[in-house]
């Protein structure tokens, strides 16, 4: 399969709100999401993350959106990515490794920009400085850098961005 093919005819991509009981299968996403991405997280902060991610994260977003998928032959659908959101600020968004650059991720960004829309406000997010292959994703994606801060929320020494979305 080329990197344009998607894996999933529309309508096998199938968007909904996940549950508590989705948390553990995309705390598993998530970290292999991070794996592939984040080099400068050694495994000691990737499970550290990863029990927070779990534990304290998720059940925190006041919104959580699971693009799953289906193959022929699944009995049950099978997540490719998740987008957690608080109000207007995208709080995560991950992808499946074998799905990257094939429309997961940008069909999660684009439900969270078209109620930015709809409702007036603009879209923010942070990303890690370290990862450029998510920084090009959210330019392409039409946000902008707005700021940067030295630590992440928590305090640790990995710089975000801060970026922004407006409708035109």
């Amino acid at each position: 399969m080329n990197k344009r093919e998607s894996p999933f005819p529309d309508p096998a991509l199938h968007l909904r709100r996940a549950q508590p009981e989705d948390h553990p299968a995309l705390a598993d996403l998530w970290r292999r999401s991070v794996e592939a991405t984040h080099h400068f997280l050694s495994p000691l902060a990737v499970d550290e993350l990863y029990a927070a991610v779990l534990r304290d994260y998720l059940p925190a977003v006041e919104e959580v959106w699971l693009a799953e998928y289906r193959r022929k032959n699944d009995a049950r659908p099978r997540p490719a990515g998740f987008m957690g959101c608080n109000g207007p600020q995208v709080e995560m968004l991950f992808v499946e490794p074998e799905f990257f650059g094939r429309g997961v991720g940008k069909t999660l960004l684009q439900r969270a920009q078209q109620r930015a829309a709809k409702e007036g406000f603009a879209l923010t997010l942070d990303v890690n400085e370290q990862n450029p292959s998510a920084l090009a994703f959210y330019r392409h994606m039409g946000f902008a850098v707005t700021g940067r801060s030295p630590l992440d929320s928590a305090g640790r020494p990995y710089p975000l961005l801060h970026m922004e979305w407006r409708a035109r």
